[in-house]
């Protein structure tokens, strides 16, 4: 009672507060206790939290990273939309500015549209927005690498790089998209001897990604093995494009072929493949970099993949990114800023189980 008396006085001598929200606070401690609690079935099993061990993290603290000849300032990974339309013309160039704003790299969406035409070319132009010093890489399906290779034509896949001004190229491998999908290619040969014979033509880096079921052990194998710039894992827990073509068909097939869709591979049992195949191949390994992605809710689902991978790895987090690339650019960075300081204090107190 005495002490509550005597901070309700007012002194003859007042300093100002240091201070000044310590009432509030300590009320909304009172109020929010009950509510604070986390049961030991709600913890992150995934980390060790260390809070002795660092002080706060400044902003830009996070370890830069040499990726893909380029130096990224946070280790993420941005795939954009496809084209042709206004939404994505907006979408693609509202990433490019994330991208090039906190140092992460970039890939197209399918640039397919723009091999033989630059109708679309302004809604992947994006070099300009990115900077020339962040990784930028096209897009194109297995099948047109294919297409292209049987009919001599790798010089439109080199014209396409040097009008986008991109890096290198990114081949998306999808065949059960492309058996699902109504208009689908086919594949005339095993998309492994294609992307060989691309590495072994080409003056320009390659990336392999799947589409969004990722891929297992043996395809690793052989893929590991190629002069790859890196491997993408797409894996499952993101959007599934063999589950979206099947949407976009009729009922008999959507009954018939829906247990295609519940194939794959996470993107954690991806890294554990990675990283055992990179002791068993030695010097037979020959992908120097990882983009960890498919299911990457967040930073924490981020932090943990790419620190687990015996590979120098970056992660991909594609919906958070699109849903707020939709609208002013404002929010967009906002959500980037937000998960890029999660970050930072995961680097700086999280430490991940063996």
């Amino acid at each position: 009672m005495y002490q509550n008396q005597l901070c309700s006085m007012t002194p003859e001598h007042t300093t100002p507060d240091p201070d000044p929200k310590a009432g509030s606070r300590k009320k909304d401690h009172i109020d929010l206790a009950f509510q604070s609690q986390v049961g030991p079935l709600e913890l992150d099993k995934r980390f060790h939290y260390e809070p002795a061990l660092a002080a706060h993290p400044e902003p830009g603290s996070i370890p830069p990273l040499q990726f893909l000849g380029k130096t990224l300032r946070t280790p993420v990974w941005v795939s954009s939309m496809t084209g042709g339309t206004e939404q994505a013309r907006h979408i693609n160039r509202n990433l490019a500015r994330a991208c090039g704003e906190f140092g992460m790299g970039m890939g197209l969406g399918s640039c397919r549209q723009l091999l033989y035409a630059d109708t679309c070319m302004p809604d992947f132009d994006v070099r300009d927005i990115i900077g020339p010093d962040l990784p930028l890489y096209a897009n194109l399906g297995i099948a047109q690498v294919e297409e292209l290779l049987a009919r001599g034509e790798l010089r439109v896949m080199e014209a396409l790089l040097q009008r986008l001004r991109a890096d290198g190229l990114i081949i998306h491998l999808n065949p059960l998209q492309e058996a699902m999908q109504p208009e689908g290619d086919r594949f005339r040969r095993p998309p492994i001897e294609t992307v060989a014979a691309l590495v072994k033509a080409a003056g320009f880096p390659v990336i392999v990604k799947e589409v969004g079921q990722g891929m297992g052990p043996v395809s690793m194998r052989e893929l590991f093995q190629l002069p790859l710039a890196a491997l993408e894992f797409a894996a499952a827990g993101g959007t599934n494009f063999a589950k979206l073509e099947l949407l976009r068909s009729d009922p008999v097939k959507q009954q018939v072929f829906e247990k295609f869709a519940r194939v794959g591979h996470t993107a954690a049992e991806m890294v554990e493949h990675a990283n055992r195949l990179y002791f068993a191949l030695g010097k037979k390994h020959l992908v120097k970099h990882l983009i960890i992605s498919g299911g990457v809710g967040d930073f924490m689902d981020g932090y943990y993949l790419i620190r687990k991978s015996g590979l120098p790895a970056v992660y991909g987090q594609a919906s958070g990114f699109l849903k707020h690339a939709r609208g002013d650019y404002a929010a967009l960075q906002a959500y980037v800023e937000a998960q890029v300081r999660g970050l930072e204090l995961a680097f700086a107190f999280l430490q991940v189980k063996d």
